[in-house]
């Protein structure tokens, strides 16, 4: 694992070790049904439940974006964040106090805005003090101006099909957000987004190649159609064959893993972290 860091709002964040970002959604549509949060009670409990089972970043979501869905007017997509980002931000404040064997919280707990829309990635940092921003839409000149000036980590994600074409299309975003000054950059390679089910397994296959752009992988295969078509099964179903990607995925340089269930992810960094460092002596 490359030793990066992320500068949010003046704290440096270690990467040297697999990060868990738990996915929060304050949708009604997003893909999967046990990722939705529709009240208080339901966001408080995803909070500490992310913290409690070992994450270290939560990424919120107030705009669905699975296969086939309409975005929903920025106006909803602001309204659903002004409403939730307050109760998560007041219950994060109180997470130290949890007792958990398995959470490591970082001093200050990270807030991750899935968003493509500049206003509501400003909205999001200016009035609610979120730390990073997380573009499914491979960016635009607006967007990186943006996160540029609010100085928060940027996730650039991918929606080309092969590693050939993101490489080419990373190397020159990249290039764009340094020219407006943007210094964090998390690359996203984007599984499920743009690519049929045999491109998404062949950019996992050789994901370690993306390494050269020298930056951060954030890799989002959790319940995704690649895993529940090739197995036959329902998103619900698909846990197994997640943990069984997420391996893959660390041992091919992921940072962050971001994911719906974060005590199996959480385990799945320790496991393999132990074997990519652990030095073994012949008998």
């Amino acid at each position: 694992m490359m030793p990066y860091t992320l500068n949010l709002h003046g704290r440096l964040t270690d990467l040297s070790s697999p990060q868990v970002m738990g996915i929060l959604n304050v949708t009604p549509d997003s893909f999967y049904a046990s990722s939705r949060m529709q009240t208080e009670q339901q966001l408080v409990e995803r909070v500490r439940q992310i913290a409690a089972e070992g994450g270290t970043m939560i990424d919120v979501g107030a705009c669905s974006t699975r296969p086939g869905s309409e975005p929903v007017s920025e106006q909803e997509e602001m309204e659903r964040l002004r409403w939730a980002l307050p109760i998560i931000n007041r219950e994060l404040t109180s997470l130290p106090s949890l007792p958990s064997p398995l959470s490591t919280l970082p001093s200050s707990f990270p807030i991750s805005v899935d968003t493509f829309r500049p206003t509501v990635a400003r909205m999001v940092v200016e009035e609610y003090g979120a730390d990073i921003i997380n573009d499914v839409s491979e960016g635009s000149d607006e967007m990186f101006r943006t996160v540029a000036r609010l100085g928060v980590p940027y996730i650039l994600m991918s929606v080309e099909p092969d590693l050939r074409q993101t490489l080419l299309v990373f190397a020159r975003k990249i290039q764009q957000l340094r020219d407006h000054g943007q210094k964090d950059i998390i690359l996203d390679p984007g599984f499920g987004f743009g690519k049929t089910l045999q491109q998404n397994f062949a950019l996992l296959h050789d994901m370690e190649k993306l390494l050269v752009l020298d930056l951060p992988l954030l890799v989002g295969l959790s319940r995704k159609s690649m895993i529940y078509k090739t197995l036959g099964c329902t998103p619900i179903e698909a846990l197994n064959g997640t943990t069984v990607l997420h391996t893959l995925a660390l041992t091919k340089g992921a940072s962050i893993l971001r994911v719906h269930d974060v005590r199996e992810a959480v385990e799945c960094c320790r496991l393999t972290s132990h074997l990519l460092t652990c030095s073994y002596t012949s008998a």
